[in-house]
């Protein structure tokens, strides 16, 4: 498929459980229509609420062209999602050590081990065309909403934080120049490496760890009193970009990748050297200086999204390359 990265997902998923199958087949009628389960008991990080949980968010982002605009605030979808929300939510809490030294925090995000380990050290020393295409597929989900999420949080800052964070945004979003839209510059870097561009295309392909990242945006962004907890996984994302962006700019040079999916990454070491200072000092620091009590939430936040980054990790390299095994639900066809 060649579709355009600006247009909805014109199908639903492929349902991976009954809560999904459910959420999936209420959307395909009209709303006000559905009688939805109750009672959710299924792994928090699994396949099945995972995407459930996706699709319920996504009507807050594009949609999909073929389901009713109306769902967004069906008052029984938005039931079924507070019960998925709550073990998810839960699981993470449960998950870190939590804490308030966000000074600890922040520091530990600077540090680079001497020898580094992980996906973007992989990819540089030994990775292969075949798994680069991979982490791009996977990596789709989360970079065509890039910055997304983190906009409802502006509504819900003031003064120094609020300026701050749009000074960000207007960055990741281009700068007021379209085609300078990071979403946009990684349709380009898909296209460049014989993939289809088109909004969420590899949804249906990519497991839960990556879902679960995006799902922890769209959780923390929609309820105000995680807001805290936003600008903790933004400033974390933000920190740790350029140390990664610059191996993976070396990787593709490596191996001869086409210049649009460089230019991605160029793009992101350069402007994220500056939103490091900029999260830091002027959205972090100014926040918990005029919020002090959301400390904890800001900490909970960096540490969730060490969390699902680590999770994802395990999964690719771990548990999928270093087995000789692909670490997408069904093999991509070839380039």
């Amino acid at each position: 498929m060649t579709g355009l990265s600006d247009t909805a997902l014109s199908y639903l998923p492929e349902p991976r459980g009954d809560l999904s199958d459910a959420v999936v087949a209420a959307l395909r009628g009209e709303p006000g229509t559905a009688a939805l389960p109750g009672g959710v008991a299924a792994d928090p990080f699994g396949e099945d609420l995972q995407l459930a949980l996706h699709t319920c968010y996504e009507l807050h982002y594009r949609g999909f062209e073929a389901v009713h605009p109306g769902w967004e605030w069906d008052p029984e979808l938005l039931r079924l999602r507070a019960e998925l929300e709550r073990p998810f939510l839960a699981a993470l809490r449960e998950a870190v050590p939590g804490g308030d030294d966000i000074d600890a925090e922040l520091d530990q995000l600077l540090v680079e081990p001497l020898e580094p380990t992980g996906l973007s050290q992989y990819l540089l020393t030994d990775g292969e065309w075949w798994q680069l295409r991979e982490y791009f597929a996977h990596r789709s989900i989360f970079h065509h909403k890039e910055a997304d999420p983190q906009a409802w949080v502006i509504p819900r800052l003031h003064g120094q934080a609020k300026a701050a964070v749009v000074a960000v945004e207007f960055d990741e979003f281009g700068g007021g120049r379209g085609e300078r839209v990071h979403a946009r510059l990684f349709g380009d870097l898909l296209a460049g490496a014989g993939l289809d561009r088109g909004y969420l295309r590899y949804l249906d392909v990519v497991p839960a760890p990556m879902l679960a990242e995006v799902n922890m945006m769209s959780l923390f962004g929609l309820h105000r009193a995680l807001r805290g907890a936003l600008v903790g996984q933004f400033a974390q994302v933000e920190i740790t970009s350029p140390p990664g962006s610059r191996r993976m700019v070396q990787a593709l040079e490596r191996l001869g990748a086409d210049p649009a999916c460089v230019r991605f990454y160029s793009e992101h070491v350069e402007a994220d050297a500056v939103h490091e200072q900029v999260l830091r000092r002027d959205v972090v620091g100014a926040l918990l200086a005029a919020e002090p009590e959301l400390t904890e939430s800001v900490v909970f936040g960096i540490q969730a999204a060490n969390l699902l980054g680590d999770r994802f990790g395990e999964h690719v390299l771990e548990r999928s390359w270093r087995q000789g095994r692909s670490s997408l639900r069904r093999e991509l066809p070839a380039a």
